[in-house]
């Protein structure tokens, strides 16, 4: 058999960081760019288009064995008219809807009897959520963009005459948000990696912590448990990250990303077998790989756009003084608190690591100078 041809509609990081294990696996990768000088443009093959642009997108996965996605961001007609010519699509439409739409994701982890907080669409009138609440857009937010703190029924009304239909759930007052990377393929084989913490900031996840300390082995097992229930619900084919609430011993489904994630970055150094690996994997039913931890505990840290544009120069000081220190950079211009690179090291003290990891990112992006 010759080896395969992949497409990915997206050259973001995400496909940058997948066209490192395609590579080593001889895989033929290609990526759907938007722009010539995209993240995984510069790193691997590419074609120029518009992914809403149905005749665009069928013109590039016709040449493909298997077309897959790093964004939710591509119209459902444009999915199914590519399935429709009979090109393998991983994740299928009916899947992926799951990952574009918060309210069909919230029914449909109802229907799997999995804990979900109260929730509710809104077309106007009377919330049946007690203030404060969160309203959230059904679709296109991320990184906290179209989610919101709404205190008051005049907040919500006015919110919804700009926006239209809400989703709207309670405000929890949780202890802290996990993560937990899940892969599924066609022949059902599944597997899970461990729970990751997600430290947040205005939204943005900055750091993540796998495993998650102090977490019992009870609810790991039960959060692992759920992101399998779910990865079977909805027939996924690739990979998936299920990000949850924690309260004490019980937890709760806040969204759904039906591909690579940034909280399963530190899979690449901290797995037998990385996110990215394991997503060509999965959509090409291959054998899925072996995602136990290769140390105690990962850390990553994002890089977020500062004051500092050489992304370059930083490395003399940190290679030097933390030489387990892994860097990747994805080949983007540094704009003010945007994801331009993640730094990752592993290991068996946790609190070294941590600080490690944030001295490295805070080195990077100008907030410390030594």
């Amino acid at each position: 058999m010759s080896f395969p041809r992949v497409g990915v509609i997206g050259a973001g990081q995400l496909a940058r960081m997948m066209a490192v294990p395609a590579n080593d696996l001889g895989i033929d990768f290609k990526v759907f760019a938007a722009i010539p000088n995209d993240s995984a443009a510069q790193v691997t093959h590419f074609v120029l288009g518009d992914y809403t642009d149905v005749n665009s997108v069928l013109a590039f996965a016709k040449n493909c064995d298997v077309l897959t996605f790093e964004h939710e961001l591509v119209p459902q007609s444009v999915i199914k008219a590519v399935e429709a010519a009979g090109i393998k699509v991983y994740p299928k439409s009916e899947s992926f809807t799951f990952s574009q739409d918060k309210l069909e994701m919230r029914k449909k982890v109802t229907e799997l009897g999995l804990p979900n907080p109260n929730w509710q669409k809104y077309q106007g009138g009377k919330s049946e959520i007690n203030f404060p609440l969160i309203a959230k857009l059904p679709a296109g937010g991320y990184d906290g963009r179209g989610v919101y703190v709404i205190n008051s029924e005049e907040e919500l009304i006015e919110l919804h005459k700009k926006m239209g239909t809400l989703l709207l759930e309670e405000k929890l007052n949780f202890d802290y948000e996990i993560s937990v990377m899940v892969a599924r393929s066609p022949h059902n084989q599944a597997a899970t990696w461990p729970a990751t913490l997600t430290v947040q900031s205005n939204g943005i996840c900055t750091s993540t912590i796998t495993p998650v300390p102090d977490i019992s082995e009870a609810l790991s097992e039960k959060t692992q448990v759920a992101a399998l229930e779910i990865a079977a619900g909805i027939s996924l084919v690739g990979v998936m990250a299920v990000e949850m609430f924690i309260i004490g011993e019980n937890f709760y489904i806040n969204e759904l990303a039906l591909r690579p994630h940034n909280s399963g970055h530190w899979s690449i150094e901290g797995s037998l077998t990385s996110q990215f690996e394991q997503h060509l994997r999965a959509i090409l039913d291959l054998p899925l790989g072996d995602t136990a931890m290769r140390n105690k505990f990962a850390v990553m840290g994002n890089v977020l756009g500062g004051p500092k544009s050489d992304m370059y120069r930083p490395y003399l000081h940190l290679m030097a003084r933390t030489p387990g220190l892994k860097f990747h950079q994805y080949g983007k211009e540094v704009k003010p608190g945007r994801k331009i690179g993640h730094v990752t090291m592993c290991g068996e003290n946790l609190l070294q690591l941590r600080e490690e990891v944030a001295h490295a990112v805070d080195y990077m992006n100008g907030v410390i100078d030594e």
